[in-house]
């Protein structure tokens, strides 16, 4: 409902509010992220291929989208090349001002949104009621915020629905699920250059962004006087414009933080089995699709309520009994004491510092 007088919340903070709530769920996926990187970081000295594959599909996504940034701006691409440590992209026709800085843009974002955006459409088939947008017109600060957070959480709520039933008999639905695994495992590269000299962290991008935007003030108007535009049409128009493509913009984060947190969800569990001795490794994995074969067996004989819920239920249950038990009785005793000798070796170099 707009308000008789438009005072200075509607006017001039309320155009803001969803500009400053994409951002900070922005800076919420950087801190996933970094999450991911550390854990994975744990695992680089026993999982090499590991780290060097979510590396690959880091740069293999920032090339890919600094690629549609060339194409957007009608550049084209003469050459593209794409390595574990290494990618890059040319244009065939070197543009500057503007075109310049939206190809960049789409270099340091892109990742960020771009597979986000496939994940989307993908899932528009395969969510009900999750792509629903308030019917009343409201503007101020608060309400605007109100909004926002409702179409936020209707369509978390849908994916989180999804997965907690989801079918993995289904192919369209373990397609999804390892499309979604894939996205979150490379959502940024883990490190650039063979010799990792160059950390990609959460600070890494942030200066990067950063020194983007600050070296090109003026665009930086344009985009908020583009937003004000946006936000007056749609007071004036009264309908959701505004709110409705902030919220898709929302969605592509809440996409990328599901990701994440099912990309770390695997890394623990990558984690959790160096501890055990290698005979006995693979059991934790091989437990996920025994356990759901068997109670979805279990479950065809003896039907009840939310069958695939409680298959996937069983299946979690089950692979962490497991993990726990294989941890406590099968230790990698190797690994102990080699983690041992390097504590002591560590304590020993901390105390000849000190002397």
């Amino acid at each position: 409902m707009v308000t008789s007088s438009l005072d200075f919340d509607v006017m001039l903070l309320a155009p803001l509010a969803l500009v400053i709530s994409v951002a900070a769920l922005w800076l919420l996926q950087l801190v996933f992220i970094e999450t991911d990187k550390r854990m994975l970081a744990k695992l680089r000295h026993h999982h090499e291929s590991l780290a060097r594959f979510t590396n690959f599909t880091g740069i293999l996504f920032q090339t890919l989208c600094h690629a549609l940034g060339y194409t957007v701006t009608r550049s084209g691409i003469a050459h593209f090349q794409v390595t574990v440590n290494y990618g890059k992209v040319s244009p065939k026709r070197m543009k500057t001002g503007v075109f310049e800085w939206t190809s960049t843009s789409f270099l340091f974002l892109g990742p960020f949104f771009v597979p986000a955006g496939l994940m989307l459409v993908y899932s528009s088939f395969l969510l009900t009621n999750g792509f629903a947008f308030p019917t009343a017109v409201q503007y101020t600060f608060v309400e605007t915020i109100t909004n926002f957070g409702m179409t936020l959480s209707t369509f978390a709520q849908s994916v989180a629905r999804f997965l907690a039933s989801i079918d993995l008999l289904n192919p369209v639905h373990v397609f999804f699920l390892l499309v979604l695994l894939f996205f979150g495992m490379g959502i940024r590269p883990s490190y650039i250059g063979e010799e990792r000299k160059e950390k990609v962290d959460l600070l890494y991008d942030l200066k990067n962004v950063t020194t983007h935007f600050t070296k090109k003030p003026m665009y930086i108007l344009v985009f908020f006087a583009g937003v004000y535009v946006l936000f007056y049409v749609s007071l004036a128009l009264k309908n959701n414009w505004f709110v409705a493509l902030f919220s898709v913009l929302g969605w592509l984060s809440v996409i990328g933080i599901i990701a994440l947190l099912l990309a770390f969800l695997l890394l623990v569990l990558v984690w959790a089995s160096d501890g055990i001795a290698s005979g006995w490794r693979l059991l934790p994995f091989l437990a996920l699709p025994i356990s759901y074969g068997a109670s979805r067996t279990f479950f065809f004989y003896i039907p009840c309520d939310n069958v695939l819920g409680w298959s996937l239920l069983v299946m979690l249950l089950s692979t962490v009994v497991i993990t726990i038990v294989l941890i406590k009785y099968k230790t990698n005793k190797f690994k102990t004491v080699g983690t041992m000798k390097h504590t002591r070796v560590a304590d020993g170099k901390k105390r000849a510092s000190k002397k």
